[in-house]
């Protein structure tokens, strides 16, 4: 008799093989630990051993029925990958802290692969250097596994059609993809998150990081993870230099990789200028730094205009991109300015960056198809078509992007109103489902930058686990898989 499992074996075939690369991948911290003998080096023997083990069980299991990927499948392993890597992410973190839940274990491994960088722990200085790069180097796997999820892999599965894909892409890209093969196009999307990622380390440590600081940061800037090895976060180094190379790498973390290969392939400014996300990301970056370092002098909230502007413009960034270091505690702030960066974190990265939040490109097709309903209750027989850039964009992307924007809403008023329920301060609750939601980190009140995630229970910590998977997947890829009708068969 068959197993009811079998229709899912392709999936879980996929997935116990993804299950052993990242097994793999603890070879790395672990080689760390060994090197500088941090006494963590048997937390990832334990860890490698029941990962490779698990893994390699799942995928000899189901290899009877292995067969090209559909889109049923395609929406499982997907979910099912986020969802379970986290469990084999926490091991090391349990392993080396046997006082630390199961459930904040594992929500602390879903903010680093989601790369949210919502974090239950303190004490950061004094944790082995092996378990502080683990934590950022799961956000630097989560980080590239979102850029290629979205420019390579979920269009072949017809995740959102291609056409979804031509609008989410720059302009130079609208009729072809990246390069004609899906594996040349995330072996081109790699190197250019390595490039960065090594840019970012070695400009750090130039300007007076520590090597492995550098390194540490380096993979959560470049993923805009926001986890950091001090429990200052960024403010612990005090450092203008350092921040100003956060503040440059985490702006081309969150714009296009599909643009920043183009530009590196043909050694051309040419893709940043057709990208038409670019003008309204600065845009609204430059304008809301000006804006509040402004707002924020009326209330003498810092010493001089430089004083705040640098601290507006850092957190302006961090924030927005869904970065999440700090080198200043913002809520101390008027509640205008704080709710204002919160804010701007929704939108502003752009599609196919390392960023959460709806992304600059929905945010620019909700903006425009806006100014048409006006245009269109003034001169009602007027043919207005809503374009990025020079491209129409079609009413089937208009429909996802409405949708889509929707479900966004609904999912922050319900999650918001759970933990409401279950005793949880109102702006505690709103920020941290805002700030899980974008994948950003720090929210307000109880959970903002001057503390952690760690007073919440583990109801309201698992509801924020949840809510950090729902946003990296963009909400509708993981809802499909909730649906009874995605079981049926």
């Amino acid at each position: 008799m068959p197993s009811p499992l079998h229709p899912y074996f392709p999936a879980l075939n996929a997935l116990g093989l993804i299950i052993v690369i990242f097994g793999l991948l603890m070879l790395f911290p672990l080689s760390v630990s060994i090197w500088l003998d941090d006494g963590a080096t048997l937390a990832y023997d334990q860890a490698i051993v029941i990962t490779l083990v698990a893994g390699a069980a799942l995928w000899m299991g189901t290899r009877g029925r292995r067969r090209d990927l559909r889109v049923h499948d395609g929406f499982l392993l997907v979910a099912s990958t986020w969802v379970v890597l986290p469990v084999f992410g926490a091991l090391p973190l349990l392993s080396y802290l046997p006082d630390l839940s199961v459930v904040d274990a594992y929500f602390e491994a879903v903010s680093g692969l989601t790369a949210t960088g919502a974090t239950v722990l303190s004490g950061l200085d004094d944790l082995p250097t092996s378990i502080n790069l683990w934590r950022t180097f799961m956000h630097w796997i989560g980080g590239m596994g979102v850029i290629v999820l979205v420019v390579a892999i979920l269009p072949l599965l017809g995740i959102g059609g291609r056409q979804l894909f031509k609008a989410e892409v720059p302009t130079p890209m609208k009729e072809s993809s990246l390069t004609p093969r899906i594996a040349e196009t995330a072996k081109g999307l790699w190197l250019t998150y390595i490039l960065l990622t090594l840019g970012c380390g070695f400009s750090l440590w130039y300007v007076g990081m520590e090597p492995w600081d550098a390194v540490i940061h380096a993979f959560s800037v470049a993923g805009l993870g926001g986890f950091s090895n001090k429990d200052a976060s960024l403010g612990h180094f005090h450092n203008l230099q350092v921040e100003l190379v956060v503040i440059v790498f985490a702006l081309a973390s969150a714009l296009n990789f599909a643009t920043h290969y183009l530009a590196l392939s043909r050694r051309s400014v040419r893709p940043y200028l057709n990208d038409p996300e670019i003008p309204f990301f600065f845009g609204v970056l430059v304008f809301s730094t000006l804006m509040l370092t402004a707002y924020l002098m009326q209330f003498n909230a810092h010493a001089d205009v430089w004083t705040a502007l640098r601290y507006v413009g850092f957190h302006v960034v961090s924030i927005s991109t869904s970065l999440g270091l700090a080198t200043y505690d913002y809520t101390l702030w008027p509640m205008f300015a704080q709710i204002w960066v919160l804010f701007l974190g929704s939108f502003i990265a752009c599609s196919g960056s390392a960023g959460g939040g709806i992304k600059m490109m929905r945010a620019m097709i909700l903006y425009k198809q806006v100014f048409r309903e006006i245009i269109r209750s003034l001169h009602p027989n007027a043919v207005r078509p809503v374009r990025l850039g020079r491209q129409p964009v079609s009413e089937g992307i208009l429909h996802a992007v409405l949708g889509f924007s929707f479900m966004y809403m609904v999912s922050i008023v319900s999650l918001t109103l759970v933990l409401a329920a279950s005793g949880l301060e109102l702006i505690t609750a709103f920020s941290a489902v805002v700030a899980c939601l974008n994948n950003t980190g720090p929210g307000l009140d109880a959970v903002g930058p001057s503390s952690n995630y760690r007073s919440l229970d583990d109801f309201q910590t698992s509801v924020l686990s949840f809510t950090m998977i729902l946003g990296r997947l963009e909400i509708f890829t993981f809802l499909v898989v909730l649906t009874p009708a995605f079981w049926r068969r």
